[in-house]
């Protein structure tokens, strides 16, 4: 009982709502970026009338759909805390978020749910284009979601298009284009699609590393042009995340400075119309007294990163937090922390840039490692299998530093300058209740990941061969006698 009384409500849901979106959003980017693939794939199958691409469509699609299959799980569970946890919140921005989740529930869930199982059950059934057509409408419909859910959030981030009623003290949507208009989304939709192509190439580059580390030699062929297809999709994702990186990096520093600040270690204001400004490769802050205690700057080179030019500055986080408190004072109250876990974004910021260009790398070597001419047996450098295999998990771990600035940047707010963390939480809930749940939920995922990985690796056991045995037993119709004897009398 002195645990439980020593633990804050806020901090428990807020450790909850992290807790859900950041392993509901390990399958969400899976899922898109093995969509692009498989899509891709099949494309190649059609294009070049290659058997193999339709072995491979085959395959991946199998942990595709298993993907799929667990991120629906994982996301109605993320929708279960915020009725249980944060009703005010839910009452507040209600009115906005409803029709965007709307749309996202009976719009894009339904296409890429109804396509996806035209997809898996209507292999000779339906001609190739429009089989292929199925997959890319499946993929599309995935993007559509994450659109619409992202729309939802980039509201928080960069609130627009609303009033507040403050008779009943909620937000009002007054215009719906704006949501779609938001600037916000169009840096974080583009940046978060760009990072499922990571999720999807390095499951199919790592998976491949992994079978051959299992079995050299076998299905080589397979394999090479698995890793090929994933390295190109890397490659392209990869360019895509430093131009849209670069681009909301810029505009952050408008919306959310507090944000930029702390990604960048900077205590004070640097820099200036007509000076440099350094960029740290590490530092560190004192979380009690925000000040920056150590750091390694290379001179001009945030001018260049923040500005696109040899002099510049920003605002450090002590000039910023008095503005705030100039700002929002009158509303929020004098007892406002605007201070941010700095070390943590700092940090999770580099962390995300390295992984980028870990991804750019990793994927030209593979591309040149399975080119044709190459005449380099893969499968017999174990250890760059080994760092292909556990290359798998690294867009994960960026995915998961990219939604800790993007949320732990929002603080103090839950919606940015208009509703407080503190005042979203469900007024009637208990740290007993949260700390039940909190281990529930926990249990759930940790069961759910479990058997997302079994069953990956049942998939990747019974390697390409298994496609095949479909294959034969695709002309069979599923209510015969045959479908039920194996073609024997009873």
């Amino acid at each position: 009982m002195n645990l439980i009384a020593g633990l804050s409500i806020l901090n428990l849901a807020r450790f909850q709502f992290a807790m859900t979106t950041i392993f509901h959003f390990f399958f969400v980017p899976l899922s898109i970026g093995l969509g692009i693939i498989v899509a891709t794939m099949e494309t190649l199958y059609v294009i070049k009338k290659d058997d193999q691409y339709k072995r491979m469509t085959k395959f991946w699609g199998k942990i595709f759909m298993l993907s799929f299959a667990v991120g629906v799980v994982t996301g109605i569970i993320q929708e279960f805390q915020f009725g249980m946890n944060w009703s005010r919140y839910s009452r507040y921005v209600g009115d906005i978020f409803g029709p965007a989740l709307a749309v996202e529930a009976l719009v894009a869930f339904f296409l890429e749910s109804t396509f996806l199982g035209l997809w898996s059950f209507g292999w000779d059934r339906f001609n190739k284009k429009l089989h292929l057509l199925f997959i890319w409408l499946t993929t599309i419909g995935s993007a559509f979601s994450a659109l619409w859910i992202l729309a939802a959030n980039s509201f928080m981030q960069n609130p627009v298009g609303f009033k507040v009623d403050h008779k009943f003290d909620r937000a009002v949507l007054v215009d719906f284009p704006a949501l779609l208009q938001n600037h916000q989304l169009w840096l974080e939709f583009p940046h978060v699609i760009f990072a499922t192509f990571m999720a999807g190439s390095f499951a199919v580059i790592g998976i491949s590393a992994w079978s051959l580390l299992r079995r050299p030699h076998h299905e080589l062929d397979f394999f090479k042009k698995s890793v090929k297809v994933g390295a190109v999709v890397a490659l392209i994702g990869t360019a895509g995340l430093l131009y849209t990186g670069d681009r909301h990096s810029l505009y952050l520093q408008d919306d959310q400075p507090m944000k930029f600040a702390a990604t960048e270690a900077l205590d004070k204001n640097v820099g200036g119309d007509d000076e440099q400004a350094p960029w740290s490769v590490i530092a560190y802050s004192d979380p009690k007294t925000h000040e920056v205690k150590w750091s390694l700057d290379i001179p001009y080179m945030l001018s260049i990163l923040a500005h696109h030019s040899l002099v510049g500055g920003s605002q450090g986080w002590h000039e910023l937090n008095k503005e705030l408190h100039e700002k929002y004072d009158v509303k929020f109250g004098h007892d406002m922390n605007y201070y941010l876990p700095n070390n943590t974004l700092y940090y999770s910021f580099r962390i995300m840039a390295v992984s980028a260009g870990a991804f750019g790398l990793l994927a030209i070597v593979a591309l040149w490692a399975v080119r044709k001419k190459s005449k380099i047996d893969i499968s017999k450098y174990k250890w760059v299998l080994w760092i292909f295999g556990l290359s798998t998990f690294l867009p994960y771990v960026a995915i998961t530093s990219g939604w800790l600035i993007t949320e732990l940047g929002r603080a103090p707010w839950v919606v940015y300058g208009v509703l407080t963390m503190a005042d979203a939480v469900s007024p009637n809930v208990s740290a007993t209740s949260l700390l039940t749940s909190n281990i529930l939920y926990f249990t759930t995922f940790l069961v759910l990941g479990l058997i997302m990985i079994l069953l990956s690796r049942r998939v990747m056991i019974a390697g390409p061969e298994s496609v095949d045995e479909e294959v034969t037993d695709e002309n069979v119709d599923p209510f015969s006698p045959e479908a039920f004897t194996d073609g024997k009398e009873a």
